[in-house]
């Protein structure tokens, strides 16, 4: 039997949306506030969604204080309170949009958690925007 647990967490981070391909005027003119040259930041929320059997002799999926580990090691801990762009190393030459965000939290957590569970991320940048990832 199959079921999905969700986990929430939460990082502060700044970022700049900057093509270093465009110029300054097509990056203005696209990414407008976004592509500030002293960056801003987000109070950013992460939802992870974990699907995978229910275990006979536990009862969990997965247990949740091993996954908040996994996330506070993998995410938070490289993300919460850094300048994305510039302390990150997977956005040294990735846009750090919410978008690549998400697929970048995916990926952290689906190689440390491996094929036995599906994962699905929810990443909120804006009390109004957020991304799922995969679809």
């Amino acid at each position: 039997m199959k079921s999905t647990v969700c986990r929430k967490e939460r990082f502060n981070a700044a970022h700049r949306l900057y093509n270093p391909v465009w110029s300054k005027d097509e990056n203005d003119n696209f990414y407008g506030k976004c592509a500030n040259e002293y960056y801003h930041g987000h109070n950013y929320e992460l939802i992870v969604k974990v699907t995978g059997t229910i275990d006979e002799n536990t009862g969990y999926v997965i247990d949740m204080k091993y996954l908040s580990d996994i996330i506070k090691s993998q995410i938070i801990e490289k993300f919460d309170h850094k300048n994305l762009n510039i302390q990150v190393d997977e956005f040294k030459t990735l846009i750090p949009t919410a978008e690549n965000i998400a697929v970048i939290c995916y990926n952290l957590l689906k190689n440390t958690l491996g094929a036995d569970y599906e994962i699905k991320i929810v990443l909120y940048e804006t009390e109004r925007n957020f991304i799922e990832y995969p679809v």
